[in-house]
Order: C-alpha cells, then structure tokens, then sequence
C-alpha cells in the first residue's frame, strides 16, 4: 500500500483550493440571487396546492400576513388546487420596479387548463409584499 503525496508547492494548493472555494461561493450567490426568486415561489405554489394558509405567509411582510387571512386564502385557492394537483409548468417572465417593490412575474400554464395565469410576487426588503393572479 502506498500513500500518494502532493509534491506541489504550498502556494499552488493554496491558490487552488482558493479557486475552488470562489467558485461555490459564486454558485452560492447566483443561486440565491436567481431572478424571480423562484424557490419561494414555488414553495408559495406548493402552499397553495397543499392548502397550508401557515406556509403561504410564512415569508410576508406583517401587512401581507395582516391582509390575508385564512378565509381569504382558502376563498381565493380554491378553484386553484384541483388544476395544480393534475399538473402545471411555472414560467418566469421578468421583474417590475413599481413603488419600492420588485413585482416577480410568472406564467402558469396548466396541465387540465385551458387558461394560463399571470402570477405577479410583490417582494421588498426580502419579504412577500403582495400574491396575486390574473
């Protein structure tokens, strides 16, 4: 048995493996920036679909989770669950500025639909700020 040995100098591993660590760093951000912040939208759908109100606010604003309350979400997804439970393909379609917020827009088509919705995501300071569909 025997032992491999890096016989390169110090200053190359280092160098490398501070390569290395950027580039994850790199990914990291450039997941976390992602336009349209489509992690939290599609946790937001999933709320949705599973009809958990809890989830749906869990990243709004106090004014978003003071406006919407259960009965509103429960009155306003309904006719929702049945076409995201057969299937749907999110679609980012851009950002608006408008008033301070970052307003994410999103296409949903549906699998047993014969409309697709214009979701729009108002964001501010990282929060959810408003939800809505056309």
């Amino acid at each position: 048995m025997s032992l491999a040995v890096n016989r390169e100098p110090p200053r190359r591993r280092v160098a490398a493996a501070l390569g290395v660590l950027a580039a994850v760093v790199i990914a990291g951000a450039a997941v976390a920036e992602a336009p349209g912040n489509p992690l939290l939208f599609k946790k937001m759908i999933a709320a949705i679909e599973a009809g958990n109100y809890e989830a749906f606010v869990a990243g709004g604003d106090p004014a978003f989770k003071a406006a919407l309350t259960k009965p509103v979400f429960e009155g306003g997804t309904g006719k929702l669950v049945p076409l995201l439970k057969a299937g749907y393909t999110p679609t980012y379609l851009g950002t608006l500025n408008q008033g301070g917020f970052s307003i994410h827009v999103w296409k949903l088509s549906f699998k047993d639909g014969p409309d697709d919705l214009l979701v729009k995501m108002a964001m501010k300071d990282g929060k959810v700020a408003g939800f809505n569909f056309q």
